[in-house]
């Protein structure tokens, strides 16, 4: 889709724009310094040029919806957030996204309505962010619903399944398939309200110091892996660790793990898990798209004016999308610089795939027999699977399944 906008208004939108980026990245999002313009990530130039018409294709796909929102909220209130992430600074694409999220909401507000990024372990542990937001320690958060599982198992499906959906049909699911308006009476069961904001795409399986041939081979592995990933490798015999990202590199290089996933080449790298692990293993199958949510305290979003919520949903929106098209396109390169490196690839054997799909199915099967709340979610979500996969092997799957025989036969 194109958005045609008049040449003087592209010409004001960019002016009003520019004047609150400062500097290439502007000072949004740094621990302790608020959110000033709009993200710029490097390799894509004018990037405050371009934040009134992502925040405008992200609530509606059009610049004319967007306008009478953004003139309510330049008249807003001043507030001022603090936003605790379960990131570390260092992982600019997922990090990043929350300060991205904060630049979207200062820019349509006329920074107005500032928020302040602070990376994992600053204000509160990286998992315990939704306790923070929850007591209104911070007034939001940036995480995963699935750090959380262990409260109540219907956080992992706000994140996505073992097996289930992968990030094209989240999107679809929580947009247009009832998706976010299933989880929000949860959410306020448990004083929060809460958006898509982000997602990795589907995964790799992890890193490991040895090499992983049969299901045998998995038993009595001490692997970080996070969720209900970790609950569906238990039942392989598989020892799951839950550890921050900024712990996973020492405890592999000790020893005290012998195995750890975290998101996809450009984080990996970045953490260098390939100098202790060298055996990097694929599809993450408990994470075919890790959905990321912005958490806010429940009573502070209720006193929102409308227009700073509607912002927040827009800001929300184009973050997801934002955040999924940075992975996709930094994905590429930092695996060939992987294996360069001496990554060494392999696939998840078939066998590991149908034991690990198969005890999916158990622990879905148990886990909604215990919640009815579980039970809910997890039969929309997979009722919208069935008919989005049967969907994509007609059109999407033979597509891609042809380009990819192309490109091994060098012809792309």
């Amino acid at each position: 889709m194109i958005i045609i906008i008049r040449r003087h208004t592209y010409d004001a939108i960019s002016k009003e724009a520019d004047v609150t980026q400062e500097g290439p990245r502007g000072t949004a999002g740094a621990a302790g310094a608020e959110a000033t313009g709009p993200a710029d990530h490097s390799r894509v130039p004018s990037r405050s040029r371009r934040t009134a018409f992502a925040l405008a294709a992200a609530s509606a796909g059009s610049a004319a919806v967007l306008a009478p929102l953004r003139a309510q909220a330049q008249g807003g209130p001043e507030i001022r957030w603090r936003c605790a992430s379960s990131y570390p600074k260092s992982l600019d694409t997922i990090f990043g996204a929350g300060e991205t999220f904060a630049r979207y909401v200062a820019a349509a507000t006329d920074n107005r309505f500032r928020i302040t990024v602070h990376p994992a372990g600053e204000l509160v542990p990286p998992l315990q962010v939704l306790d923070a937001v929850q007591n209104a320690s911070v007034d939001l958060g940036f995480t995963v619903g699935q750090f959380n599982w262990g409260k109540e198992p219907t956080w992992a499906l706000a994140t996505g399944g073992r097996f289930a959906l992968n990030a094209r049909l989240q999107n679809a699911w929580m947009y247009h398939g009832g998706g976010i308006e299933l989880f929000e009476p949860f959410f306020a069961a448990n004083r929060i309200y809460a958006l898509p904001c982000g997602n990795t795409g589907a995964q790799m399986g992890g890193w490991f110091r040895r090499e992983i041939r049969s299901v045998d081979d998995l038993k009595g592995l001490k692997m970080r892996v996070a969720g209900l990933g970790g609950v569906v490798m238990a039942r392989l015999g598989v020892v799951p660790q839950q550890i921050a990202a900024g712990d996973i590199y020492t405890s592999l290089e000790r020893g005290t793990i012998d195995a750890a996933e975290w998101v996809g080449p450009y984080d990996d790298e970045k953490l260098g898990f390939v100098k202790v692990a060298p055996h990097y293993y694929y599809p993450g199958f408990w994470e075919g798209g890790a959905m990321q949510h912005i958490m806010i305290n429940l009573e502070k979003w209720n006193a929102l004016p409308d227009s700073y919520k509607g912002v927040i949903r827009a800001a929300a929106q184009a973050t997801n999308c934002d955040m999924q098209a940075r992975y996709d396109a930094l994905n590429p390169l930092a695996l060939r610089k992987l294996v360069g490196s001496g990554a060494k690839l392999h696939a998840f054997s078939r066998e590991i795939m149908q034991a690990a799909f198969d005890a999916s199915a158990a622990m879905y099967a148990e886990f909604s027999e215990k919640s009815a709340t579980f039970k809910k979610v997890y039969d929309a979500m997979t009722a919208f699977r069935r008919e989005g996969y049967l969907w994509f092997q007609v059109a999407e799957g033979t597509y891609d399944t042809f380009l990819m025989q192309q490109q091994r036969a060098n012809r792309l």
